[in-house]
């Protein structure tokens, strides 16, 4: 069975749409749109790759920007069209970020690539779907990748939820390094800072932020869930405020690298 499938029967179960709804799934789109909005100019045109369900997109476009997204899943781009309100600047076509040919080079300000390095388990398929991405983005313009953390399973998957033994044994993790190993049928690559700084060195762009996109968010979910809404006020501000501390950033679960595309 091949990647496109797992990862279709993977959305068509699950409600990624829902998930950046919850108060815990919230805090990466809040941070997420935080540094989003650093750069955000009127009219500007963006792409969005893996755009899933279109959170992103459809407040983009709402916001006056035109909005161009790619999805690899037919079910995700059933939603996004469910979504779109009538005369909304947004398109949505089927691809894979690995091959953008349909887009033109240096067409876009400000290019989103926020869940297909989650899925991509090759080095040549990382450096080609970040390729595409910097490809298309105009020079001086910024890109936003996504990476899903490895330290953060190790701890929520291996430990509090008790699997480690099985990750062990199935070969997903050296019990010495600590160093995680996915396969295509895993459904997510796990990366460590180090893993991320390499795959950028590879090109022509300057590093802006390296940020937690939730932090410890997703190692306390419950207690997230029912923290009264002032001390959730104060959660997000804390958040946002230590969200590119270096000694903090490596058991969040999602993180953000946010780069300029050099002239």
């Amino acid at each position: 069975m091949d990647t496109q499938i797992h990862l279709s029967n993977y959305y068509a179960n699950y409600d990624e749409d829902g998930r950046l709804q919850t108060r815990y799934g919230a805090v990466e789109f809040i941070t997420t749109m935080h540094y989003v909005e650093k750069y955000l100019q009127p009219d500007m045109r963006i792409l969005e790759i893996g755009a899933g369900t279109g959170r992103y997109s459809h407040v983009l476009a709402q916001q006056g920007c035109t909005v161009d997204a790619v999805e690899l899943v037919e079910h995700n781009i059933e939603i996004f069209q469910q979504n779109t309100k009538p005369g909304e600047p947004v398109t949505i076509t089927q691809g894979n970020a690995t091959d953008l040919s349909g887009f033109a080079d240096d067409t876009y300000d400000l290019t989103l690539l926020l869940g297909p390095m989650y899925h991509l388990f090759t080095e040549e398929e990382k450096l080609k779907a970040l390729s595409e991405a910097i490809r298309v983005t105009k020079p001086g313009s910024i890109v936003f990748a996504a990476y899903c953390m490895g330290d953060a399973s190790i701890l929520s998957y291996g430990f509090v939820r008790g699997h480690i033994h099985e990750i062990i044994e199935k070969c997903m993790l050296n019990p010495e390094t600590f160093e995680t190993y996915s396969k295509p049928w895993d459904l997510f690559e796990l990366y460590r800072k180090e893993d991320i700084d390499a795959l950028r060195a590879r090109f022509p762009v300057t590093q802006l932020h390296f940020v937690a996109a939730d932090g410890y968010t997703n190692h306390m979910r419950d207690t997230i869930s029912q923290m009264p809404d002032d001390v959730y006020e104060i959660y997000l501000k804390y958040h946002l405020a230590t969200c590119e501390r270096p000694d903090l950033i490596g058991y969040s679960h999602h993180t953000l690298d946010i780069f300029r595309k050099d002239v």
